[in-house]
């Protein structure tokens, strides 16, 4: 039986890849040591040989979603889970080859579920200045009946430079509902009267629970296992770079990271063990050239979950759904 049409999922096998996917995706046979030959590409093969072979002070921002310490399948091949000290030498491995990748400037993010986040993070304090430990709220997941339900995966914030690096606030506030609106002299003082609602455009905290896990009736879905979304990742790109800034995710799975960059005008490389993972990534960046939107992400700013009523009266009062900030402000510290 075939997918609904309102299923989305982009699961298409090896044998079944639309015409020009594959002939867009490098292989280990590429020149890594030439920067135009890797910039835009998404690369399959073996990161911790790849990384060896690219040329050093490239990279503006690293996104980094390794496997996490447990038994987890990818596309047949089986990731097991290892004794701690063995995870934080394999942790060590990628962090010394990412290293000298990085412009001195640059800024890193790396996932990882509670238990995994205790084991790596005095290893990435080894090498980085480590600024914040973001928690985002993963909606779903198993429940357990002798345990709390892990609803929750980290997302360490680390730069090479604790002097100097990107981080532009103004484009990555979260715009809420105002539930008990204050007035001044009859007008409204630190929120937005609209004919959607009420809102206020907040500092963004280290807590965001405004993302939505992809699901079957979303474009951005694929068959990954452990897909992020590109909203969050939206989130981290518009703070920690700017338009013409170079992406690096090693471990780019179906793409999101790289696509997001590409809607968000910057530039990027990535690199993925998995060809049938590869190839969905290439598949949603030949697609990312004509569909530019970021769900949860329009007129400039992030939405709370549940807000898209008031999203499409912005919409029809003639401001599109974009992947571009109109708030241009760059603050670079």
């Amino acid at each position: 039986m075939g997918k609904s049409k309102r299923n989305k999922t982009i699961d298409f096998s090896l044998a079944d890849v639309p015409a020009g996917v594959l002939e867009s995706i490098k292989d280990e046979h590429t020149d890594f040591s030439k920067l135009s030959n890797i910039i835009n590409q998404t690369i399959n093969g073996d990161s911790f040989k790849i990384m060896k072979k690219m040329p050093n002070n490239f990279v503006d921002l690293a996104l980094i979603d390794p496997p996490y310490n447990i038994n987890k399948k990818y596309d047949g091949m089986n990731f097991k889970k290892m004794a701690e000290a063995d995870y934080q030498k394999y942790t060590r491995g990628w962090v010394d080859l990412i290293k000298p990748k990085l412009k001195s400037n640059a800024s890193l993010y790396v996932f990882s579920d509670w238990n995994t986040s205790i084991a790596i993070a005095p290893i990435l304090a080894e090498s980085f200045t480590i600024k914040n430990r973001i928690t985002w709220q993963r909606e779903k997941g198993r429940g357990s009946l002798s345990n709390w339900k892990n609803g929750m995966e980290d997302i360490w914030f680390l730069v090479n430079n604790k002097n100097d690096y990107t981080f532009n606030i103004d484009q990555v506030k979260l715009r809420r509902k105002v539930i008990a609106p204050y007035r001044k002299n009859g007008k409204a003082k630190g929120w937005n009267e609209t004919a959607s609602g009420n809102f206020r455009d907040t500092m963004p905290s280290n807590f965001w629970d405004d993302i939505s896990i992809p699901y079957w009736s979303m474009p951005e879905n694929t068959g990954h296992p452990t897909q992020k979304p590109e909203k969050l990742l939206a989130k981290i790109i518009l703070a920690s770079s700017n338009e013409n800034d170079i992406i690096f995710d090693p471990f780019a799975g179906a793409g999101s990271s790289l696509v997001t960059a590409k809607k968000l005008n910057r530039r990027y490389v990535g690199i993925e063990q998995s060809k049938l993972y590869t190839a969905w990534g290439a598949y949603r960046l030949i697609k990312a050239e004509h569909e530019k939107n970021i769900q949860g992400y329009t007129d400039g700013v992030f939405w709370e979950r549940n807000t898209l009523a008031a999203q499409r009266v912005l919409a029809k009062k003639g401001k599109k759904g974009s992947a571009i900030p109109q708030d241009t402000n760059k603050n670079t510290r």
